[in-house]
C-alpha cells in the first residue's frame, strides 16, 4: 500500500483528488491539506511515500514546497497552469497532471508512482547473522541510513511503519518495516556479539521493543523511558519482562 498526502487549496479539487485516490487500490490516503504549511507541519511527525500536489497555492506554493523539503517523498503535481509542467520535472515530479483530469489520466500517474517505488529497494534489513561493526541500515525518505544498535531507545509501530527512536535525537527515524522483522534483527545482533551476553532489546507490547539498559523505571504496568516516555506493558509480554526483572531484583 501506497501511503499519499493530498494537498490542493480548492476544496472542490482537494475532494476529488481524495475520491480519485480512493478508487485506486494500492493507494492509502495518509493525510489532506489545504495548504502546504499544513502539509508541512503533517510531516514533522508523519512519512508518506508519495505526495499529489497542486502548484499555485497562496502562502507556499507546491513547487517551492517540494523543493523545501531535505527528502521529498515522490511527487505528482496538479494544476490547471500547464506553464508548470517543465519546471514539476526539474524537481523529478513522477508525473504532471493538468487540471481538469478525470479518473482515467489520475490511474496513468498512479501507475506511474507504483513503478518508480517499486524500483526503490525496500527497508534494508540483514540477514540472520548481523554484522560485526553492530549497525543497521535503514530506509526513510528515500535516503538509506546507518543506525548504531545501541543508540536505539526503543521502537513503535505506527500502522505499517515503524518509529526508531535514537538516543539524542528528537525525531524518530521512520521507515516502513514490520515489528516482527525488527525484533528478529535486533535479537540476531545481540546472538552475533559475544561480549553481549545479556538481550539488549525486548519486546513489552505489540507495539513496543525497548532497550533495556535505557530504562529508567518500572511503575506498575508502565516502563519509564525518561520524563516524557511512559510506554504500557501488554498482558501477553508481562512475564517474560517480569522475568528479566527478576534477575536483576536486589531486595527483598
Amino acid at each position: 500500500m501506497i501511503r499519499c498526502l493530498a494537498i490542493d487549496d480548492e476544496p472542490l479539487a482537494l475532494r476529488q483528488l481524495v475520491a480519485y485516490i480512493s478508487k485506486v487500490p494500492f493507494l492509502q490516503l495518509a493525510a489532506q491539506c489545504q495548504s502546504a504549511m499544513q502539509a508541512r507541519d503533517f510531516l514533522e511527525h508523519d512519512a508518506v511515500d508519495a505526495i499529489f500536489c497542486d502548484i499555485n497555492m497562496p502562502d507556499l506554493n507546491g513547487m517551492d514546497f517540494v523543493k523545501s523539503l531535505a527528502a521529498p517523498p515522490l511527487v505528482i503535481f496538479t494544476t490547471a497552469y500547464s506553464e508548470y509542467a517543465v519546471e514539476g520535472f526539474r524537481v523529478n515530479a513522477v508525473d504532471y497532471l493538468l487540471k481538469p483530469f478525470g479518473l482515467q489520466d489520475f490511474q496513468r500517474a498512479a501507475n506511474r508512482l507504483k513503478e518508480r517505488l517499486e524500483s526503490v529497494p525496500a527497508a534494508i534489513s540483514a540477514a540472520p547473522a548481523a554484522p560485526a561493526d553492530d549497525t543497521l541500515f535503514l530506509k526513510t525518505d528515500y535516503r538509506i541510513v546507518k543506525v548504531h544498535i545501541s543508540h536505539i531507545r526503543y521502537v513503535e509501530a505506527m500502522s505499517e511503519y515503524l518509529k526508531v527512536w535514537i538516543e539524542g535525537e528528537a525525531k524518530p527515524i521512520i521507515t516502513l518495516l514490520s515489528m516482527k522483522k525488527m525484533e528478529e534483527r535486533l535479537q540476531a545482533a545481540d546472538a552475533a556479539t559475544p561480549s553481549q551476553p545479556a538481550p539488549r532489546f525486548m519486546r513489552i507490547h505489540r507495539s513496543y521493543i525497548i532497550n533495556l539498559s535505557m530504562i529508567q523505571e518500572v511503575n506498575k504496568n508502565r516502563v519509564i523511558m525518561d520524563a516524557q516516555t511512559s510506554l504500557p506493558i501488554g498482558e501477553m509480554y508481562k512475564e517474560a519482562f517480569q522475568a528479566y526483572l527478576d534477575t536483576r531484583f536486589l531486595g527483598k
